[in-house]
């Protein structure tokens, strides 16, 4: 299926790594130009490379998403770099653990705000498009009671209402916005890598919550997600896809 993506231009924060990754390098496979950001200016650096070596237009800058000014001249330079913007993915987290002020301080800036600094930045440029998308990455933690109080639930709950929002908002201006949930993601050095050897009794139980067998890949999210930014999903905004090989146990409607 040809998802109508080569020569398109797409922003992806937090792209050198896990999701991010396979996500930038997906939208690069299917023939787009992308732009990425993460505070760590050598991965970002590789990553640009990866991209480039399969025949795009690559670009990225070492950003944290909590500066609003340096969020701002980093689309504005994306923009410049590729020649306009189609595609925006907002990917970035914060991944803050507990129920403090301080998790819920940094879940807030880095995914909430870091989401709505680059929605800000990339709207006009989004608005001159003619398939401009938005997709925001969540979690299904946000969509079951489980472990407690968390700030990393709440705020990826807030993720979910605020692009159903925009999806209202910004279809006046032709801009689709949706939101992908992954549930467990297993990819070397990732969350769940980290927990298999330092929790392995922990694992084990959330390893079996997924009723086929194993955790998601990166690939798996970005394929979903690379989906509802091309044009083949025109049609769609609005949307909450899960990508949890049925682990969430709610019935969708």
């Amino acid at each position: 299926m040809d998802l109508g993506l080569k020569g398109k231009k797409a922003l992806v924060t937090g792209g050198t790594r896990g999701i991010g990754r396979a996500i930038a390098e997906t939208l690069a496979a299917e023939g787009c130009d992308v732009a990425t950001c993460a505070r760590d200016g050598a991965a970002v650096d590789a990553t640009v490379k990866a991209l480039t070596d399969k025949g795009v237009k690559a670009t990225g800058r070492a950003v944290d998403v909590t500066d609003t000014d340096a969020t701002t001249k980093w689309v504005n330079d994306a923009a410049s770099e590729l020649g306009g913007i189609d595609i925006v993915i907002a990917n970035v987290s914060a991944l803050a653990a507990g129920a403090g002020e301080d998790a819920w301080r940094r879940m807030l800036e880095v995914d909430m705000l870091g989401t709505v600094r680059v929605a800000e930045a990339a709207l006009p440029y989004l608005e001159k498009s003619d398939a401009a998308s938005f997709v925001s990455i969540s979690s299904t933690a946000a969509l079951e009671s489980s472990q407690g109080v968390r700030a990393y639930s709440g705020i990826k709950a807030a993720i979910i209402a605020y692009m159903a929002n925009a999806s209202n908002a910004w279809a006046e201006l032709g801009i689709r916005a949706n939101t992908v949930s992954p549930g467990n993601v297993f990819f070397e050095g990732g969350v769940w890598d980290i927990r298999k050897k330092e929790s392995p009794e922990l694992f084990k139980v959330s390893l079996e919550r997924n009723p086929l067998g194993r955790m998601a890949t990166p690939q798996e999210v970005a394929n979903a997600a690379v989906f509802l930014a091309s044009p083949a999903a025109s049609f769609i905004t609005g949307v909450n896809l899960v990508v949890d090989g049925a682990m969430t146990r709610r019935i969708q409607y």
